[in-house]
């Protein structure tokens, strides 16, 4: 296992190239997809055309494909004339964003984020706010989904998966998940406090209306209960792998994996929506940023049109964010949608705020409790 925790949209790159090795995907769907994604690469050289300006785009991808973004970067130079959206997959750590702005070298213009990095980014003065004049704040289906150093074009969720072979009856929330004795078993917890103490503080009876802030001594307590029952996975390939191979009966993923597992083997390893933590994809747009206010109008774009968050949906499972977009959604890929109001109904927004707070401690404490 790395040492580093994969996030969500590098495990969507991950999960692409998988697909496509195991023949479910082809190369044409999977170019499109990874335009989705926003894996648009730079042309060659990165030299620009006279009189072209340039937004750059930057998130974890690495994947040399050729072809522009057909569901975000083709529709906005559509409607720009002149401008081309490009990609640098290079990886926009706080760190790297951080390194960029202080030295007042900026190369990037929207960047991959999270909403409680998007916090500790702001907290820095590293990124500009959004301009709720230009993106659009009442398409979101929760106010959460437009903070204000980032806003989210797609959602993702760390969901509570299971064999159904393992059990009489399916787990159905988190206290389950934490009952060794009526669902004995190995389970998985991501290598990352986030979510994971969410989720035992919902074990303890918290509910989503009450669960911040959270108790991290209490939390961490809880995990160390059923420590020695626990597999901690850093990548999706790696919570995936365990519950295909059986050295998990259960675990909590990333419902995109879910939806992986689920249809390769009919349903014997499913989820349930239920207490599922529903995350924001949030885009921030470092300080001094090149494009200026283009990347603004692209944020605003991605976030004004259901339909392609709807095409992402489709392609690797990432949830839509706009409103109007689960109406969309194709009947037999409504189970597959963290926000169709059915699912999302069943699930707890997290605490953006309390996390870009507490975070980088509260991991630690973390890492701590489950290495020691």
């Amino acid at each position: 296992m790395t040492d580093e925790p994969q996030s969500f949209h590098q495990d969507c790159i991950a999960l692409a190239n998988e697909l496509h090795r195991r023949g479910r995907v082809d190369r044409r769907t999977l170019i499109k997809g990874m335009a989705a994604l926003g894996v648009v690469p730079v042309a060659a050289g990165g030299a620009r055309a006279q009189g072209t300006r340039e937004i750059t785009m930057v998130n974890w991808g690495g994947i040399a494909n050729q072809g522009f973004g057909r569901f975000y970067g083709e529709p906005f130079m559509a409607e720009n004339q002149g401008v081309r959206v490009v990609q640098d997959s290079s990886g926009p750590s706080l760190g790297r964003i951080r390194s960029q702005v202080e030295a007042g070298r900026v190369a990037w213009d929207l960047c991959d984020s999270s909403s409680s990095s998007s916090i500790q980014l702001g907290a820095l003065n590293l990124v500009n706010k959004v301009d709720y004049s230009i993106v659009p704040k009442d398409t979101v289906i929760d106010p959460s989904f437009t903070l204000e150093f980032g806003a989210a074009p797609y959602s993702f969720s760390s969901v509570l998966v299971y064999d159904k072979t393992k059990f009489p009856e399916p787990p159905k929330n988190w206290a389950d998940f934490w009952d060794l004795r009526k669902f004995p078993g190995t389970r998985l917890l991501r290598r990352d406090a986030l979510a994971s103490l969410d989720a035992a503080m919902m074990s303890l009876g918290r509910t989503k209306e009450n669960l911040y802030p959270l108790d991290v001594r209490a939390a961490l307590a809880r995990v160390r209960e059923i420590r020695r029952n626990l597999i901690f996975w850093t990548s999706g390939s790696e919570s995936e792998q365990a519950m295909r191979s059986g050295e998990a009966v259960m675990g909590m993923i990333w419902h995109t994996r879910a939806k992986v597992l689920h249809e390769e083997t009919q349903g014997r390893i499913t989820w349930d929506w239920n207490q599922g933590v529903l995350q924001q994809g949030i885009f921030v747009i470092p300080r001094g940023n090149p494009a200026g206010e283009l990347a603004q109008r692209l944020l605003g774009s991605m976030l004004s049109k259901p339909d392609p968050q709807v095409g992402l949906l489709q392609f690797l499972g990432n949830g839509p964010t706009h409103k109007e977009a689960a109406a969309k959604v194709p009947e037999n890929f409504r189970i597959f949608n963290p926000t169709d109001p059915a699912n999302a109904a069943k699930q707890v927004v997290i605490g953006a705020d309390w996390w870009g707070q507490n975070y980088i401690a509260t991991n630690a404490e973390y890492l701590d409790a489950i290495t020691g």
